[in-house]
């Protein structure tokens, strides 16, 4: 009989549990929306939003289960498992078929040749015209090469500060931030402002362009030349 008690004791507990994780499930949901609202545009040709909702879900429920009761830094850990979960799904369908690649890699070089040549920036209608790119192809190649980009720098980000707030030391957490801020300080003040705001008010690149007045595609250009120079000084 007190064995039975137990068993059926743990049921209630149990549930209470699964409800507990249910509510926080739903508390912390605003965090997938903000994601599969950045990432859409460069892999909604992979993955719709409904998919990487459901996706980004299981990567909150894992965030969930591995840190514990929610705190303040909470959404930070979790933003990074949400948006890993999302790259790794991207990754294991290939999203960036071997032709894009090569077309990409053939759009970084024709604009590198293009600015030795002028001696400056080349705007997007001398890129166009030399590469014979059409509009929409152009700002395809840029948002794939762009994505590329941010999944390298979110994982580098995510293997830095993989761990759980209350598994991380004061001094652990302090050398990420002193790291970060470092990373930032090498960026021109242009480059700051579409750091800060993709990564810290969560705009998309296209609500970006807009606040900052430039194309879309300049904004892929910046952002990309931005966390390019923040990987080195974090790899340095």
């Amino acid at each position: 009989m007190a064995a039975y008690g137990v068993v059926a004791g743990s049921v209630p507990s149990e549930a209470a549990d699964r409800r507990s994780e249910q509510q926080r499930l739903l508390e912390h949901a605003p965090l997938v929306k903000r994601v599969v609202r950045q990432l859409h545009a460069q892999a909604s040709a992979v993955l719709d939003r409904e998919d990487m909702a459901q996706i980004g879900l299981m990567g909150l429920l894992e965030a969930l289960r591995r840190y514990g009761p929610p705190d303040e830094r909470f959404p930070a850990f979790a933003t990074l498992r949400i948006r890993g979960a999302i790259l790794d799904e991207l990754r294991r369908q290939d999203w960036r078929p071997r032709g894009v690649r090569q077309d990409s890699h053939r759009l970084r070089d024709g604009v590198r040749e293009l600015t030795r040549r002028l001696g400056r920036v080349p705007t997007e209608g001398e890129v166009l015209q030399a590469l014979k790119l059409s509009p929409q192809a152009y700002q395809d190649l840029l948002a794939a090469e762009n994505a590329e980009q941010m999944d390298s720098f979110d994982e580098m980000v995510g293997e830095l500060s993989q761990r759980p707030a209350d598994q991380c030391s004061p001094e652990d957490r302090l050398v990420l931030r002193r790291s970060l801020e470092q990373a930032l300080g090498c960026l021109n003040e242009r480059e700051q402002q579409v750091i800060q705001l993709y990564y810290e008010y969560e705009l998309s690149l296209k609500e970006i362009a807009a606040v900052l007045a430039l194309t879309e595609a300049r904004i892929c250009q910046i952002n990309k030349g931005a966390l390019q120079k923040m990987k080195l000084r974090l790899a340095a």
